[in-house]
């Protein structure tokens, strides 16, 4: 079963710059985007409802060309939840968990449940934050919920946050930005010492200068000045499934490169 995850900074943008399209002609078993910027109906048909895949969408409730979460699945969930639950934190439409049964995908024999997130940005002042720390916590309880009913877990998404210095270009002058606080780090922690496991520096620990994000605004991807925010994290007994965790940062079409995994 191959993953591929994208913030693709707008999907109908990301459609004309042909990165739809790749996503298709790679034919993973479930890709998915953040910041879609897009209500379904918005959408071409083709975009909504492509050939072979079952499709949601989470979107702003209120905003529009804001925000947004998509996944599309080549097997149907038996049920797919929009939303941590918490109403304030499901206005934006920053989440998707679709729920699997066992033997869903070859090789894997485990139920699951797979959640595709936009976790918010932190910065805009002290509220912008405390509202990202508060739909962290509100996450973590949600995919502990999950683990206890028995669910292996895989999340993925833009997370919004550099875990240690070797994530990120220049640490030292990003100590006090939004993306790099130790409150915001701390977080990271607090999910691997629940037992999640990052499985891109699981599998690739001493990996450096690998990003999923540059500023466009000065150039940095052409510098490799950038950040790797864009996570997959399983429970272990899907680790152990896991032969692949990558940053495909050759593809193009977004201030965000896609990643993917390998499970089975």
């Amino acid at each position: 079963m191959r993953i591929i995850s994208w913030n693709v900074n707008g999907i109908r943008a990301n459609v004309k710059k042909g990165g739809f399209d790749q996503m298709i002609n790679e034919s993973p078993d479930i890709f998915c985007f953040q910041e879609t910027k897009a209500h379904p109906e918005q959408l071409e048909e083709g975009i909504r409802n492509p050939a072979g895949y079952f499709s949601y969408f989470d979107h702003s409730k209120g905003r529009k060309g804001y925000s947004g979460v998509a996944v599309y699945t080549k097997v149907k969930p038996e049920n797919v939840e929009y939303g941590l639950g918490v109403s304030e934190l499901d206005q934006e439409g920053r989440f998707l968990a679709l729920y699997f049964p066992r033997n869903s995908f070859k090789d894997i024999s485990s139920k699951f449940v797979f959640i595709n997130t936009y976790f918010p940005n932190g910065g805009g002042g002290p509220e912008r934050l405390d509202y990202k720390l508060r739909f962290y916590d509100a996450f973590l309880k949600y995919i502990n919920q999950a683990k206890k009913r028995g669910y292996e877990v895989i999340f993925c998404g833009d997370v919004n946050t550099a875990h240690t210095e070797i994530d990120l270009a220049r640490p030292k002058e990003n100590e006090k930005n939004t993306g790099f606080l130790p409150v915001e780090r701390a977080w990271i922690d607090q999910v691997i010492d629940e037992g999640y496991i990052d499985v891109f520096r699981y599998l690739n620990p001493n990996a450096h200068e690998k990003y999923s994000y540059w500023d466009m605004k000065t150039f940095a991807r052409e510098r490799n000045v950038g950040w790797r925010i864009d996570y997959f994290f399983t429970t272990p007994g899907m680790t152990r499934l896991v032969t692949k965790a990558r940053i495909l940062d050759q593809i193009m079409g977004s201030d965000h490169c896609p990643i993917d995994i390998v499970v089975g």
